[in-house]
């Protein structure tokens, strides 16, 4: 669905290949999206303390110490690198039928949320996401408590968008 009031971005990333609908996140998300997959790094300094606490002895180089910068800078390294393939490789379609969301490359995972399977919609914005105009939208799907599909660091407006035109199908299938 394109909007005529929306300017485009030049993304730094290719929409998939199969349709030119698909929206890719906003540039502004993709410092959030690697910020939300740096907590890797706590748990590979855990890590490189425990093997450099026990090969101390033969890896004179790779004391606890040394162990525990080297484990959170490859989990630095790699949480970086998940969140920004998952920046590059999420992506939203919005037609008639509801809301689609694309996300990963080699393996692919489409949700499909029909607009009459929604009960409601969340907009979430945290301190961060408000200072960049971001927003997580949840939509409720009939089902059990656990049933909601999320698309985190959206555009405000886009975001907004979204709540609005699935919240408006849902009140016309009601009516």
């Amino acid at each position: 669905m394109s909007d005529p009031d929306r300017i485009p971005t030049a993304p730094t990333h290719a929409a998939p290949p199969d349709s030119a609908d698909w929206q890719p996140l906003p540039l502004r998300a993709r410092a959030l999206c690697v910020l939300g997959a740096l907590p890797l790094a706590v748990p590979a300094a855990v890590a490189g303390f425990v093997l450099g606490t026990a090969f101390d002895r033969h890896l004179p180089l790779l004391s606890s110490t040394g162990g525990a910068v080297l484990g959170a800078t490859l989990g630095l390294g790699f949480g970086a690198w998940l969140g920004l393939k998952h920046y590059r490789h999420t992506f939203w379609h919005l037609d008639d039928d509801g809301l689609a969301i694309r996300r990963g490359k080699l393996w692919q995972r489409e949700t499909r949320v029909p607009a009459t399977r929604v009960q409601h919609l969340d907009l979430k914005r945290g301190p961060l996401q408000r200072r960049r105009r971001l927003a997580t939208l949840v939509v409720h799907t009939a089902g059990t408590r656990h049933s909601a599909v999320t698309l985190a660091h959206l555009d405000v407006d886009d975001a907004e968008r979204l709540r609005d035109h699935l919240g408006r199908q849902n009140d016309d299938v009601d009516a």
